[in-house]
């Protein structure tokens, strides 16, 4: 007798509209979507005030799997892992034998993203998010090129390029939905480098990119 109580009070419970929608809510905001992302940029690198070094931007991109992990409503432990390619030129005034040195830096880095995204809830078409956090990276080639170099222009490895990169991460966008399991994702981030990028003037590497992928 107090079986068949306890399943039937169970069961009026489970068919409660309350019920159901919580266990909805439930399973749609706590979830893990997985993406591929290709990310053009715009990368400098940073002299501080030393007037000796001008530095330029130059283009490049970066690429790889995007995971966003809900933990709560409308947030998101956002991370991945990308191969990110960033160039720089760069002229030194300071060789007074030669004139002015100008310069070329390309580097790359595999870089995880440690961020937390704030999404809003999903309209018919899709939805914003916003984000912050963090950028760490580990050097896997680093390369100049004198362009005023009467032997050639070659790319040839850094002399004292640092391995590490640590940056700060700033961005916003959208996902705008295609069916009912993918998304099309567009933004826009800045990414401010705090460590040293190499001892020759110690400058710090930081780029703005836009943000172009699928999301599962």
């Amino acid at each position: 007798m107090r079986k068949n109580v306890l399943f039937t009070l169970f069961l009026s419970i489970a068919l409660l509209p309350g019920y159901h929608s919580k266990a909805q809510y439930y399973h749609q905001e706590k979830n893990l979507s997985l993406g591929l992302q290709f990310n053009p940029n715009i990368g400098w690198l940073s002299y501080g005030d030393d007037d000796q070094y001008r530095a330029e931007s130059k283009v490049g991109f970066s690429y790889g799997l995007l995971a966003d992990i809900g933990f709560n409503r409308n947030y998101y432990f956002s991370t991945g892992l990308f191969i990110n390619s960033l160039q720089s030129r760069v002229e030194n005034q300071t060789n007074l034998t030669s004139g002015i040195t100008q310069k070329v830096y390309r580097l790359q880095y595999a870089e995880v993203p440690l961020a937390i995204k704030l999404k809003t809830n999903e309209g018919r078409s899709g939805r914003f998010y916003g984000q912050f956090g963090f950028t760490a990276g580990v050097k896997v080639s680093g390369k100049e090129k004198l362009e005023n170099n009467p032997e050639g222009t070659r790319f040839r490895p850094i002399s004292g390029d640092d391995i590490f990169r640590l940056g700060l991460l700033v961005g916003a966008g959208g996902e705008w939905r295609l069916t009912n399991s993918l998304s099309a994702v567009t933004g826009l981030s800045y990414n401010n480098g705090f460590t040293r990028t190499m001892k020759e003037g110690s400058p710090k590497l930081s780029y703005v990119s836009f943000n172009l992928g699928l999301l599962f």
